[in-house]
């Protein structure tokens, strides 16, 4: 699968951002020095240590092409901007409780001490993690000695989970609202549990309603029609905007998420609203706010749209009992290709995403499917300063020159393809209807990462047999998968995508579709073995979600989970390898 960039002109975020931070009044300002403002107000590590673990993030300008904006576009772009701020501020309060006062606090400590300096670095360190948590260890604490509670700003933290789970059985007739994506768990005057929505918890969501309605009112304006390019109509973008708006006030997501699924036909690019669980540690019950503010590449865009087509043959391939496949799931799933200019929220703190398939909701996804979203700006950098630099100290080298860019690029669009294959709404042998992601909790997203990564190798074998793709790109993507596994792993074995990765290595060393020679402490992937690595694996991961059974879930993950001993000695000689980058969006505004 070959996705050429086109070579253009392109502007860096520090020149736009800056007069749309400066309209949206959220630079940092300088203030005169005092002695008590320049006191450190937290415990923290060590000063080295603190350099160090800002070190494991590569700084990026994040580039875009702004020429092909009209001016419409770029004033409903500003405003776009502001309203992801808004989605960071909003996540900082999922995060922890405590996050907007420590921030503060951090920020006022920086600006009175000037930079470079102690202070600065505490502050950006709270800003990359969105917390004071090193989220690249487990959230191990950085900044004050607190433990991150396991569930997040999301539920009280003296709550345990049993408590939670005994009021749920006490008042089943709450089960929806308590188990929902949208509610924050709060104690109730008598001391009780109850369930708040977030449109009742949030106030900043009124903001973010106003500017979302706004840019709708610009993109629709008789005015601003005639200044767009031929082919571009904001007539679907505009509908989920105000949609969305509104469903920041009402806490009802499912039309929104619908018409998400519509848009088209424009150049504007907009993700906007809770939508992730991984933040719930307790239960990954409750939906974390994020926003990509992007460009769409329209030619790359309709290229890989083309891949919905086999969606439904995917999902017939699927090598398990016809019966477990989701044939009822909708198959108008689009994909963008995009250039980032802004992203908050939860896809960027620690780990910043690379691709994404939205929405979570099964009831949107068996009507309309999912939308796969390629943060090709972002992809590019991660590749860049991170894949390569791994690739040539894990890969045997006569597989070197078979690693490129585009094989990185059409493995990760086959992962968020195979995000929306496969089970999603099951029935329990008891006969309780429920969805994969309810009945496995936490247990889910590392299965759920796995799945997206073999399914989409398996995927791939498919669409070679379909004329789609060559074979010969296909064992591109089987050898750019081992670097691949070995960037996600370094984010930890408490992190879906790592833990999945480790899965992976176990199930394709055992079969011998990956070997590691001790003598050069290198890999070689053995292409012949794996296709059948990947259908083996595949199959196992789509079983255990459509029978819905936890403790086999445990179980294999316990099993398959654990991490060698080479492993952890690779991953030792990368830590000169940044782990992730850290794209230059104005940290000042979080």
């Amino acid at each position: 699968m070959i996705i050429r960039r086109t070579a253009r002109a392109t502007l860096t975020l520090a020149v736009v951002a800056a007069a749309l931070c400066a309209a949206a009044g959220c630079n940092k300002k300088s203030e005169p020095a005092n002695e008590a403002a320049s006191e450190m107000p937290f415990h923290h590590i060590p000063a080295d240590s603190l350099k160090r673990e800002l070190a494991r993030f590569a700084p990026v300008e994040v580039t875009y092409d702004a020429s092909i904006l009209a001016p419409a576009e770029r004033d409903a772009l500003a405003k776009l901007v502001e309203a992801a701020r808004i989605m960071n501020e909003i996540f900082l309060r999922q995060v922890w409780a405590g996050n907007i006062q420590m921030r503060d606090e951090l920020r006022a400590a920086a600006d009175a001490a000037g930079t470079p300096s102690l202070a600065d670095d505490l502050y950006h360190f709270f800003c990359i993690n969105a917390g004071p948590w090193i989220r690249l260890e487990h959230n191990r604490p950085a900044i004050g000695t607190m433990t991150k509670p396991a569930g997040a700003g999301y539920y009280p933290e003296d709550m345990t989970r049993e408590e939670f789970e005994a009021f749920v059985a006490a008042h089943p007739d709450q089960k929806d609202a308590f188990t929902g994506y949208f509610s924050v768990i709060k104690r109730s005057e008598l001391g009780g549990l109850e369930a708040v929505p977030y449109s009742d918890t949030y106030e900043l969501l009124g903001d973010a309603s106003r500017l979302l309605n706004e840019v709708a009112d610009i993109l629709s304006s008789p005015e601003a029609k005639t200044q767009f390019a031929n082919g571009v109509d904001y007539t679907t973008l505009s509908a989920f905007l105000r949609s969305r708006a509104a469903a920041f006030q009402s806490n009802d997501y499912f039309q929104s998420d619908m018409d998400w699924m519509d848009v088209k036909d424009n150049i504007l690019d907009v993700t906007i609203g809770p939508y992730e669980v991984y933040e719930d540690g307790l239960f990954n019950y409750k939906a974390a706010f994020e926003a990509v503010i992007a460009i769409r590449n329209p030619a790359d865009s309709k290229r890989l749209d083309e891949l919905k087509n086999f969606l439904p043959a995917m999902e017939r391939n699927l090598p398990i009992p016809n019966e477990m496949k989701n044939m009822s799931r909708g198959t108008d799933s689009p994909i963008s290709v995009i250039d980032v200019v802004y992203a908050g929220g939860d896809i960027k703190a620690g780990v910043h995403a690379i691709a994404f398939n939205l929405p979570n909701d099964e009831r949107v996804r068996e009507a309309k499917g999912s939308k796969k979203v390629m943060l090709k700006n972002i992809s590019r950098a991660k590749y860049d300063k991170i894949l390569m630099p791994i690739a040539s100290i894990v890969l045997d080298q006569s597989h070197m020159e078979h690693v490129n860019f585009d094989s990185y690029f059409g493995f990760v669009l086959l992962h968020e393809l195979s995000h929306g294959l496969g089970p999603g709404t099951i029935t329990l042998p008891d006969g309780t209807k429920t969805t994969v992601n309810q009945v496995l909790q936490t247990l889910y997203s590392p299965l759920e990462e796995c799945k997206a990564d073999v399914m989409g190798m398996y995927n791939g074998a498919f669409l070679v047999q379909k004329s789609y793709m060559t074979q010969e790109e296909l064992n591109r993507m089987y050898i750019t998968f081992l670097p691949g596994l070995f960037r996600s792993v370094r984010f930890g074995l408490h992190e879906a995508h790592g833990k999945g990765n480790m899965i992976q290595y176990n199930w394709f060393k055992d079969q011998g579709a990956i070997v590691h020679d001790p003598a050069t402490d290198r890999y070689t992937v053995v292409l012949e073995k794996m296709p059948e690595a990947a259908r083996s694996l595949t199959r196992e991961l789509c079983l255990l979600q459509a029978r819905g059974d936890y403790a086999a879930a445990e179980a294999f993950l316990d099993t398959w989970g654990t991490v060698p001993p080479e492993v952890e000695r690779i991953v030792g000689k990368l830590t000169s390898i940044p782990t992730d980058v850290e794209p230059l969006y104005d940290r000042s505004s979080i």
